[in-house]
């Protein structure tokens, strides 16, 4: 029922995907960065890059929200679901400056871990978005949600088992901060990752 009165303004699909690719794309690049940190500053700039050209996405999309009369799904659920997509790269980017502006001269595998965990996140992200087009893949969608929910489970273990061994093995207070800061940021990623989920799963409920 729903698939037959959607209406042909299908761009917002498009956009969606092209923000999750991207999203995917910053996430390799965090992963490159915490594999190879001599890397440190091509990876940076190469994340600040693919924050920058999403940036112009969410834009673009917000300006087709105000533009188009009927919309394929909820105003409010478009809005939410750009703007949330966003702040994935925008903490992606946090973490990569933060780590050049603090000057950490190595990366930890708990870093590593985290990392690769946001770039699960993501890539089941991209997954879902990309069969929010129809609400025939209701159910294929709802179980990719459901592991994304899973993935930011596993990231929180990882986070806590980061932070003790960080306070419990790590001399330099200093050091201890900035490895701490880089943990919350990593971990806010699959945050933002599953309130996408919760946002996705929110917009099948409504419209299967």
């Amino acid at each position: 029922m729903f698939g037959r009165l959607m209406p042909t303004e299908g761009r917002f699909f498009d956009l969606f995907i092209e923000h999750a690719d991207l999203c995917v794309k910053g996430a390799k690049e965090m992963v490159a960065l915490m594999t190879n940190f001599d890397d440190l500053e091509i990876r940076v700039h190469a994340i600040e890059s693919i924050e920058k050209d999403a940036d112009k996405i969410t834009h673009e999309t917000i300006a087709l929200l105000h533009k188009t009369f009927i919309t394929p799904l909820d105003r409010d659920d478009i809005h939410k679901l750009i703007t949330r997509m966003d702040d994935i790269l925008d903490l992606l980017e946090d973490c990569g400056q933060t780590m050049s502006l603090y000057d950490i001269k190595a990366v930890t595998p708990e870093a590593k871990r985290l990392a690769e965990l946001c770039l699960a996140c993501a890539e089941k992200v991209r997954a879902a978005v990309v069969l929010l087009h129809s609400m025939d893949n209701a159910h294929e969608i709802l179980a990719i949600c459901e592991e994304i929910d899973r993935l930011e489970s596993d990231a929180d273990h990882v986070m806590r088992a980061a932070m003790s061994k960080l306070f419990r093995d790590e001399p330099d207070v200093r050091n201890l901060i900035k490895l701490k800061a880089v943990y919350e940021i990593l971990e806010n990623v699959t945050d933002r990752c599953e309130d996408v989920a919760n946002i996705i799963e929110g917009i099948i409920v409504e419209n299967a």
